[in-house]
């Protein structure tokens, strides 16, 4: 086992992987950039090294400054988190060439499964059921001849990143011709690759996706699966374990379908296979994520495994800590994503915390970095906490949710927790009777009355 890991990342995510390390024993090196030197997870690390200025491509992306902090600490491996450098197939490999263990699956599996194309050929090899599709396109030519086999409506996609970063939704030939280059010029901006290819579209579908663990031997685990269809603009909002409308009998054949995809190239480590859910009970493979989820929590939750311990094991070739017989699901979960953002707008928000009161009490857990004084920065990504709650049944869990949302205290700056509350308090949510498009409903809702209007609107009338 590793004496000591460096984290290559920050936030609740750095916070995280810190906390698990602590649990095991290890020793812990945090880096960070000037807009996060006094951030929790910094102080909490047992090492800090600053590797660059507040941009992240200066710091956080810098390699040869992550490796330096290695080589500096003596740090024998590198926990990625999630973002970042975390798929990144010359990381790993650069590491290694130092001697440096990554903790996530080896550079081959970050390549193949990196690009959409070669995952969804990994996914045909494999019978894992596929959504109609194009190969790689080229010209706008190229995509209007593909689409007629594929069929309206239709999702261009970059081949590359991730995050619903190069994504539009077309759904006639007009839109693909006016998208199709503006795919393109994200996707080269945003991944350094302007590859693209089409998709069919299912409308009304669930966002299902599997956690799945390899030992690089050909044995593989599933762990269950999590709902992720509330989803803004492509982008998680709320997600929960077990999916409210999974079966026995198909939560078996998704199961078997993602071990399927990652058994046939060895495949190491943590892992997550998404799939679309049609309303008929079909299911279909999007792509497969080569590393830790933003919302592997709800799954640690329900199957009472940490998730970080199990890929720091395995990268330090220890042999799997679970059995597939062995792994049960008890229980729901719900992970509430909080944002520092505009709960009207969705624009960010940054600014200071004032105030920071985090809830407790029975399966209750907070991931944050947030501190009284702690000054969200403008730089990355403004995700600052996730609230998950657990209990025996889901409308437990929804009860629980909705009770540490009201308790949580963020002042200072604006959240996403009003937000929360409304899908919390939706009658459908509650049902289950959701997809993807869920939250549509309230991109146009007028804002909530702030209170001092509604008391002044009382007392207008009593008087």
């Amino acid at each position: 086992m590793f004496s000591k890991v460096l984290i290559a990342n920050r936030g609740e995510i750095a916070g995280r992987i810190g906390r698990t390390l602590r649990r095991m024993g290890i020793a812990s090196v945090a880096v960070y950039s000037d807009a996060d030197r006094f951030t929790r997870p910094v102080l909490d690390a047992d090492e800090a090294v600053r590797v660059g200025p507040a941009p992240a491509a200066e710091s956080y992306l810098n390699v040869d400054a992550i490796i330096a902090a290695c080589l500096k600490t003596g740090a024998r491996a590198v926990h990625p988190g999630y973002g970042f450098l975390s798929e990144n197939r010359g990381f790993a490999e650069k590491l290694a060439e130092h001697g440096i263990a990554f903790i996530g699956p080896r550079p081959e599996h970050l390549d193949v499964f990196g690009l959409k194309h070669m995952a969804r050929e990994i996914a045909r090899l494999s019978r894992v059921p596929l959504l109609p599709g194009s190969g790689l396109l080229e010209t706008v030519e190229e995509a209007l001849a593909e689409a007629e086999a594929v069929g309206y409506p239709l999702m261009l996609k970059s081949t590359a990143g991730g995050g619903g970063i190069g994504m539009q939704l077309c759904y006639d030939a007009d839109t693909l011709r006016e998208r199709f280059a503006t795919v393109q010029r994200t996707a080269r901006a945003s991944f350094g690759d302007a590859r693209v290819y089409l998709e069919r579209f299912v409308v009304q579908a669930r966002h299902i996706e599997v956690q799945i663990f390899g030992n690089g031997k050909g044995g593989v685990v599933a762990l269950g699966e999590r709902d992720c269809s509330i989803q803004r603009r492509h982008q998680k909002v709320l997600e929960e374990a077990p999916c409210p409308v999974m079966t026995k009998r198909l939560r078996e054949k998704m199961g078997k379908a993602a071990v399927r995809a990652a058994t046939v190239v060895g495949y190491s480590n943590v892992g997550t296979v998404e799939f679309l859910l049609a309303d008929d009970g079909q299911f279909y493979f999007i792509e497969m994520n080569t590393r830790i989820q933003v919302e592997h929590g709800v799954t640690e939750m329900v199957t009472s495994t940490d998730l970080v311990k199990e890929s720091i094991r395995i990268a330090a070739a220890e042999p799997m800590g679970m059995k597939q017989r062995q792994i049960e699901i008890e229980g729901a979960a719900i992970e509430c994503r909080i944002y520092a953002e505009d709960p009207d707008s969705h624009l960010p928000a940054p600014g200071v915390v004032s105030n920071h009161h985090a809830p407790g009490g029975l399966g209750v857990r907070v991931e944050t970095a947030l501190y009284d004084g702690y000054r969200v920065p403008v730089h990355y990504d403004p995700l600052i906490a996730k609230l998950i709650a657990h209990a025996d049944t889901r409308a437990l869990a929804i009860v629980r949710s909705k009770a540490a949302l009201r308790e949580y205290v963020i002042d200072g700056i604006r959240t996403n927790i009003p937000l929360h509350l409304k899908i919390l308090d939706d009658a459908d949510f509650k049902r289950g009777e959701f997809a993807t498009d869920f939250l549509k409903r309230y991109e146009h809702a007028p804002a909530a009355p702030k209170a001092s209007e509604a008391i002044e609107r009382v007392t207008a009338k009593a008087s």
